[in-house]
């Protein structure tokens, strides 16, 4: 994982040196086709294996249940994209920067002006050719269940009309284990949940998308898409009750 990790660090620098020959500079699909490059060359050396299911949106919102921070590494190796993230995360040693230079929005959830800027900035480079990533839940779970959506991650979508897509990620251990044993939720540090993973027997990893559609308010969007992402994740309990 060590020498993966740096020879993303030279991907890095090389993809910045062909956008700056071509004159058009780092754009954010350039950021993202790194980010795509840098996660499969660390899901390979992690012995993570990912199938998909259905077609990855090629702009728009993508919607998914969140299961890990593994998530945002398989999704990337699957698809160009850019995500939302905590804001926690970009003062994270490697991960911050490695984040940033793939576009990622920060949102600080205890600055309501964070917020409204997130949403402005999201709402900006939905035009862009590369989809925005988003976790509604709020959290990680240990997958029994998708936890409710909230709606204002949707905001910027139903007010430029950009499609959204709903997706749902699994695991399947290798050895038989339980989805919850991959899942990062709960108090578990990072480093005890990634030491125990790198432990184990490896894992599969299926990614279902779904079809895109444009939706007339955000409390529509979340709730449809979360029916959507239940289903395809076979969660049958009562769909209801999305957050305002």
């Amino acid at each position: 994982m060590a020498w993966a990790l740096t020879l993303c660090m030279v991907e890095l620098i090389l993809a910045q040196l062909a956008a700056w020959r071509s004159g058009e500079g780092f754009t954010p699909l350039r950021r993202a086709r790194w980010l795509q490059t840098a996660c499969r060359q660390v899901t390979r050396s992690l012995g993570i294996r990912f199938r998909v299911t259905g077609t990855p949106p090629m702009n728009g919102l993508l919607v998914s249940n969140h299961l890990s921070y593994l998530d945002i590494l398989i999704y990337s190796a699957a698809l160009p994209c850019v995500f939302v993230s905590k804001a926690e995360v970009n003062k994270w040693p490697y991960f911050g920067f490695a984040a940033r230079q793939g576009g990622t929005i920060f949102i600080d959830r205890t600055r309501r002006v964070s917020a409204q800027e997130v949403a402005q900035e999201m709402a900006r480079r939905l035009a862009d050719p590369v989809p925005i990533l988003v976790f509604p839940e709020g959290t990680s779970s240990d997958g029994a269940q998708v936890v409710r959506f909230h709606s204002s991650l949707f905001e910027p979508a139903a007010a430029t009309g950009a499609v959204v897509t709903p997706a749902a990620v699994r695991y399947e251990s290798a050895g038989g284990a339980p989805e919850s044993d991959l899942c990062w939720f709960g108090d578990e540090s990072f480093m005890s949940h990634l030491w125990r993973t790198l432990g184990g027997p490896g894992f599969t990893a299926e990614l279902i998308f779904g079809q895109p559609r444009v939706y007339a308010n955000r409390r529509e969007a979340a709730l449809e898409t979360y029916e959507e992402v239940a289903q395809m994740r076979g969660d049958r309990r009562n769909l209801t009750a999305i957050s305002r």
